[in-house]
């Protein structure tokens, strides 16, 4: 990619000054301790693709109940601090930044997933309508208990809680996970928030938790170490925002609020609504992090030089190319991800991936 120079060029993001404008994107890959411990080698892990200058953790629950998935890791109990400050110390070293994405799953969880067992909990008591990986195999999940508006400030204060724990860690931020699916997500989505409260019905308290929840971070560890993630459009999770204009005035107003909390930045995963994504940009002032999947590589950059994104997370050429700055500055080609390894726990499809030294070394 040495013909897309913008690529290379220095950003400043928050307090971070960043090499140029790919980061790596949040992934799970469900290798955490059972009691929610990153794993032996995630510091191993997130080292190999420090050269991504900016690094977005796996969704990490800001508590028990915000697990969703076997073997996740958390960032609520000083274990979790003190596991996730391997991580960090091994990006520092590596002269990168971290941010650890605080995921609450809400209704997509299973009672088998977690070490208490309880019911899920969501805005209204509303199954997703999917499965669900649990340690018997693929089941249904739930239907989800409604959170009592005293639940709603408790988890809040959770994610708030969160935040702190992840600077004590020593990571750089925090990104709000408000996407995909899950809890900040079910809350905007009218098919899984039927509430008649002040969190439920309008636009406006729709947003409402959302927005409770970006405040409580920002007035713990500052705005500028707090990004956010949405997803306008998505059907992850069994999720049904409504017509287009619904999902336009949903986002418009959601990011017109957070725009004036001046955070670090705003992420988007893109469904492929251009005319809101432009809004979007207009809505925004700071950074804008820009996701859109099946992009081939020649057309990296592009979103940058059309002025609507900032800086560009990498996915799964990431996940498998722990060097992938270098192959796209050279040109060179990509590992294939593995797929059945994705969240399959061990090392394989996790930090064997090899770089093109060593493919070159093997050679000799």
């Amino acid at each position: 990619m040495a013909d897309k120079p913008i690529l290379w060029e220095p950003f400043e993001l928050g307090r971070i000054q960043l090499k140029h404008r790919l980061a790596l994107a949040p992934m799970t890959r469900s290798r955490a301790n059972a009691d929610g411990t990153p794993g032996a080698q995630a510091a191993l892990y997130y080292r190999q693709r420090a050269s991504l200058g900016l690094l977005i953790t796996e969704g990490t629950q800001p508590s028990a109940d915000g697990q969703g998935y076997l073997t996740t890791p958390g960032i609520y109990t000083q274990a979790h601090i003190d596991g996730w400050r391997a991580v960090t110390d091994a990006v520092h070293a590596e002269g990168a930044a971290l941010f650890i994405q605080l995921m609450h799953a809400g209704r997509i969880s299973h009672p088998d997933n977690t070490e208490h067992h309880r019911q899920p909990v969501a805005p209204s008591p509303i199954a997703p309508g999917t499965k669900i990986v649990t340690p018997s195999g693929l089941q249904d999940v739930p239907t989800p208990r409604a959170l009592s508006t005293d639940e709603i400030a408790a988890t809040v204060a959770d994610f708030r809680h969160a935040a702190a724990s992840a600077i004590a860690a020593g990571a750089d931020g925090v990104e709000i996970h408000a996407a995909n699916g899950y809890l900040p997500n079910q809350f905007l989505s009218p098919n899984a928030n039927q509430r008649t409260d002040s969190y439920g019905g309008s636009v406006e308290n729709r947003a409402r938790f959302v927005i409770e929840v970006a405040d409580a971070i920002v007035a713990e560890i500052g705005a500028d170490r707090t990004g956010i993630r949405i997803s306008p459009g998505t059907k992850a999770g069994g999720l049904d925002e409504g017509s287009r204009e619904d999902i336009h005035a949903q986002y418009e107003y959601l990011v017109a609020e957070l725009a004036r909390r001046n955070l670090a930045y705003l992420h988007i995963n893109h469904a492929g609504d251009d005319e809101l994504l432009a809004s979007l940009r207009r809505l925004w002032p700071s950074a804008l992090l820009l996701v859109r999947p099946g992009r081939p590589r020649e057309q990296l950059g592009d979103d940058i030089e059309a002025g609507l994104a900032d800086v560009l997370p990498l996915g799964r050429w990431a996940l498998a190319n722990p060097d992938v700055v270098e192959r796209l500055r050279s040109g060179a080609e990509f590992n294939e991800p593995d797929q059945p390894s994705f969240y399959s726990g061990g090392d394989h499809g996790y930090i064997d991936y090899p770089t093109l030294a060593e493919v070159a070394a093997s050679r000799r």
